[in-house]
This record gives structure tokens, C-alpha cells and sequence, in this order.
């Protein structure tokens, strides 16, 4: 919240990464809460679209270079197989709409699809796009047309808490962080690390 809209912008290219987040819809959460106390909504809804477009075009690109692979990686086998038939059916569909719903619908593992199974730069940023866009307007209009009695609410029941839960927040984030790091350079160990010579049979 300090950090106004350059904090949603962080936070939108976070969530739409392959680096987890402790709170699905965590962008839509802070866009709201940003919008209901008077910030922008417009330029809260571009903070948002823009971050979330490149979060996930890193997402679509490491799905792009790892192919398939990445998609055993990142998910479980048997929710890689469902989400590889849905997107080599539906393609840029698939996309749009993994784009427009709210939360929990896994975003990351869909786009990963989608760079892994060959959705072209092209089409998946125009459809990808365009339906964060749509997204974030919508919530940013709700956010400043109901924001201030979702605040009040807010206040009211959760107001004691408010501290608690934003460290929580903060440390399941910076948890979330290492762990993709780490995750990463043990992966890059493994792939750089010299492989066995094959010994033959005589």
C-alpha cells in the first residue's frame, strides 16, 4: 500500500510468474484496497494490466524454451495432462479466458501451456492482452464504485488484525521468493552438472 501503484505493479508481475503467491488474486486484493483509498483508478488499473502482462509473457517464455518439460517441472502430471489437452484444443481461447477469471483458477500453469505448446508470441500477447485489460478496468471501476464501504467493512471486523496478517503476508511472500530462487539455481545446478558416462556391456 505504501508503495501505491509501483507496489501493484510489483506485485501483478509476481503473480502472474511462475513465483508463488500465499493469497490467490493477491493484484486484484491490492488494486481494490489501492483504488478505495483514493488512489487512481486509472493508473491503478494500468500499474496493474502492464505488470501482469509481462509476468506473464516470462511465464509464457520460460514454457516457450522448456517445452514440455516444464510443464512436469512446474505441475503434477496428472493437472499437466488436462491443462496440455484443454490448450491444444482451445489454443489462444484457452488463454483469453484463463486471463478474465478471478481466483483460484490457476493462471501460471495454463500460460506455461501455452508457451510450451506452441502458441505463438504474437497471438498469446494480443489475447493475453486484451483480457487483462478488460480485467483489471472492471475491478478498478468496482473498486471505486463500492472500494470505500469494502473498506469500512474491513475496518469494522478485521481492524485488530490488520498488522498481523500484512507480516504473515509479507513473510509467506518472501518465503514464496526463496523458494523459486532456490528452486531455480537447483535446477540449473542439475542441468549444468556433467552426466554419467553410460557403461557398456562387453
Amino acid at each position: 500500500m505504501s508503495f501505491g501503484t509501483l507496489g501493484l505493479f510489483a506485485v501483478s508481475v509476481i503473480d502472474s510468474s511462475i513465483i508463488p503467491l500465499p493469497v490467490p488474486g493477491s493484484t486484484d486484493l491490492l488494486l481494490i484496497l489501492l483504488v478505495a483509498h483514493r488512489g487512481d483508478p486509472f493508473l491503478a488499473a494500468i500499474a496493474a494490466t502492464v505488470g501482469s502482462i509481462l509476468g506473464g509473457y516470462l511465464t509464457w517464455g520460460t514454457g516457450s524454451k522448456g517445452g514440455e518439460a516444464a510443464l512436469h517441472r512446474y505441475m503434477p502430471k496428472r493437472f499437466a495432462r488436462r491443462l496440455t489437452g484443454w490448450v491444444e484444443s482451445k489454443g489462444t481461447l484457452a488463454v483469453t479466458i484463463a486471463a478474465l477469471l478471478p481466483p483460484p483458477f490457476p493462471l501460471m500453469p495454463l500460460l506455461l501451456a501455452a508457451g510450451a505448446l506452441g502458441v505463438s508470441r504474437r497471438r498469446f500477447l494480443i489475447s493475453f492482452s486484451l483480457a487483462r485489460t478488460f480485467r483489471y478496468a472492471l475491478v478498478a471501476w468496482l473498486a471505486a464504485t463500492y472500494g470505500r464501504a469494502m473498506v469500512r467493512v474491513f475496518r469494522h471486523y478485521l481492524a485488530g488484525w490488520s498488522t498481523p496478517l500484512m507480516w504473515t503476508y509479507l513473510g509467506l511472500v518472501v518465503a514464496g521468493v526463496l523458494y523459486g530462487v532456490y528452486k531455480f539455481r537447483r535446477e540449473r545446478r542439475q542441468a549444468s552438472a556433467p552426466q554419467p558416462a553410460a557403461v557398456s556391456a562387453n
